[in-house]
């Protein structure tokens, strides 16, 4: 295989990231890696804001794509092609990665990739060394998305289940609002729950014991208000038993939702196979040893990226791009930014997650 140069473009939420990422037959070998995070911006709001967002993007783009080729120590025309997030995600900073990608490839007349977010997650557990060979059973857990994924090949994904309502990172997110811990929620959840006696609080497990591999989070983000609310004026040690339960209920949801979709993929695999759990809320080591544990049961290797590369980055999306370039894809430069963008089309049309809106299905 001739060896594939890709810069990465990453904006579809509250990371600026570029990357500059080569392929060839030993596989992926990232050149540069930088990501200019947006934390203090959306701080005082307790999440992020879309319009902050963007022009954070605007601000911060440039910069980081130039650092990104200095860091790789190439130019533009060392370039085979150039991966741009296209979408799911915040229109308003889809739309800016996406069109410096295009003012690129235009301009030094590189092959344009419009890369699917939820691809470039699905891949990122192949950049590590021996990272994982299809097929693999995809746990992707973010703080927009939340579903499995049989990913059969480049391009070839099978949603077996999906959030009927709100994302686990966005649950995660919420309660560090409710108890004032700051932003992003999910690493500060995990930290306080360490100190906290997980079985003070009895918190749902929606969907728990039911067929299918579907979750749902809204409701167990409903008890937690609940409590707060019951409780009134809340201690540390309150915030530690009620962060401690909350994840202690995630855990089990995880391990139930997960048995599921094993049995659903075990059939498309044998009797060995491999999990691998990627986006944000992968990063969770309390998470990650427990859907180790429960792959061991099974029989399953459990494979995760590295944690730099489970949140947002812009090297998953070189890669994604690089794969779909050594397939022969590429995109035209009148390629739209796409708020929603399921990876499995088929699934999210016949068994959709929420009632389509204008622009259709959710991912």
């Amino acid at each position: 295989m001739r060896p594939l140069t890709i810069l990465g473009i990453e904006t579809s939420c509250d990371e600026t990231a570029a990357a500059v990422l080569r392929l060839d037959d030993a596989g992926p070998h990232v050149l540069s890696d930088i990501v200019l995070g947006q934390a203090a911006h959306h701080a005082p709001y307790k999440g992020v804001v879309p319009e902050i967002a963007a022009r954070a993007h605007v601000e911060g783009l440039d910069g980081v794509i130039a650092a990104a080729m200095a860091d790789a120590g190439l130019g533009f025309a060392d370039l085979d092609g150039v991966a741009a997030t296209a979408g799911p995600g915040l229109i308003g900073g889809v739309m800016v990665g996406l069109m410096a990608g295009k003012a690129i490839a235009l301009a030094h007349d590189k092959p344009l990739i419009a890369v699917n977010h939820l691809e470039g997650h699905a891949l990122s557990p192949r950049l590590a060394p021996g990272g994982a060979t299809f097929p693999y059973l995809l746990l992707l857990v973010s703080g927009g998305h939340c579903q499995f994924i049989a990913v059969m090949d480049v391009g070839v994904y099978r949603r077996l289940g999906s959030t009927i309502d709100d994302a686990l990172g966005e649950a995660f997110d919420k309660l560090a609002k409710l108890l004032y811990l700051g932003f992003p929620g999910g690493p500060l959840v995990e930290k306080v729950a360490k100190n906290g006696d997980p079985t003070r609080f009895a918190l749902p497990r929606p969907l728990s014991g039911r067929e299918g591999c579907d979750f749902s989070f809204a409701g167990l983000k409903t008890a937690c208000a609940r409590e707060v609310e019951r409780l009134g004026a809340l201690t540390e040690q309150d915030k530690a038993d009620l962060c401690a339960s909350f994840q202690a209920a995630v855990l089990d949801i995880l391990a139930d939702r997960t048995l599921n979709a094993m049995r659903a993929f075990d059939p498309v695999w044998g009797a060995k196979g491999r999990l691998v759990a990627a986006g944000g809320v992968a990063a969770n080591q309390a998470i990650r040893a427990k859907l180790e544990a429960l792959a061991g049961e099974r029989g399953y290797d459990f494979i995760a990226p590295p944690l730099r590369w489970c949140t947002d980055n812009a090297a998953m999306i070189a890669l994604a791009g690089a794969e779909r370039m050594r397939l022969g894809f590429s995109d035209e430069l009148s390629f739209p930014a796409r708020p929603r963008w399921p990876l499995d089309e088929d699934a999210a049309r016949l068994r959709p997650s929420h009632k389509p809106g204008r622009k259709g299905a959710k991912a």
